[in-house]
């Protein structure tokens, strides 16, 4: 299979680290899909990449529901006959202290930033097994790794998704899946731009490369374990934080 005739979706895919991974994946080649909540941005969003002259379309629902996933999965078959890449991205944050952190904050980063990666994988695989070829990607984080105050529901969905990645990949393997996860860390995108510039700083002073990173930072490892050079990378997790953590 030539990587130009690959489909890759990408969910959460409508701005930010999203659509720059969605939009590096088609500079790679790929049909995209851009799947949103986000409706109205994830047509502009894919009307964008479509004017460069990119086989695309976009697709609208919440990935933590299982009949908008399989709506999302059948509307990209319908389309493009199969989905090759898979790449988690969709995700949000409900920051607060943990005896502060409310129990419905808590489930709704559960339910859209794991459960909804458990749900695409389940759905995308079925599609990748029968073709015997797949890529699926998840975007974890570096505090799934080391933690964060005040975030203890984001870092242990990211946790989470680090024990999904390694166990997707050993049960995957045998129908030559590969899945793996990109741990970012300070990316410089809408999320972060709300944090206390005091907030920004301290982060740069544990960055031995001394900047932020940026989507494009991450489009590239994503690209990369997208594509036949990876073939041989499976179960692993690829921090692209700038040395934040070693």
């Amino acid at each position: 299979m030539s990587q130009e005739k690959r489909v890759a979706m990408v969910t959460g895919g409508a701005r930010g680290i999203g659509y720059a991974i969605a939009e590096k994946l088609a500079n790679d080649g790929h049909s995209i899909i851009i799947a949103d909540i986000l409706s109205s941005v994830a047509q502009d969003s894919a009307a964008k990449l479509a004017a460069g002259g990119i086989e695309t379309m976009a697709v609208a629902g919440d990935v933590s529901k299982p009949e908008d996933v399989d709506s999302m999965l059948n509307s990209a078959v319908d389309r493009f006959g199969r989905v090759d890449v898979l790449v988690n991205n969709a995700g949000i944050t409900r920051d607060n202290f943990l005896l502060r952190l409310s129990e419905q904050d808590w489930d709704l980063v559960m339910n859209i930033n794991l459960k909804g990666s458990f749900l695409c994988t389940k759905a995308a695989s079925r599609i990748m097994m029968k073709n015997r070829w797949g890529r699926i990607i998840n975007i974890s984080s570096v505090v799934g790794v080391m933690g964060n105050a005040g975030q203890a529901n984001y870092s242990a969905s990211k946790a989470g998704l680090i024990g999904l990645t390694k166990t997707s990949a050993k049960e995957l393997a045998g129908r030559n899946i590969t899945v793996n996860a990109v741990a970012p860390g300070f990316i410089q995108t809408e999320m972060t731009e709300k944090l206390p510039q005091a907030a920004r700083e301290a982060f740069l002073t544990v960055i031995p490369l001394k900047r932020p990173g940026t989507p494009v930072d991450v489009a590239g490892v994503v690209s990369f374990l997208a594509s036949d050079l990876a073939e041989y990378v499976t179960g692993q997790v690829i921090h692209c934080d700038g040395g934040m953590v070693m």
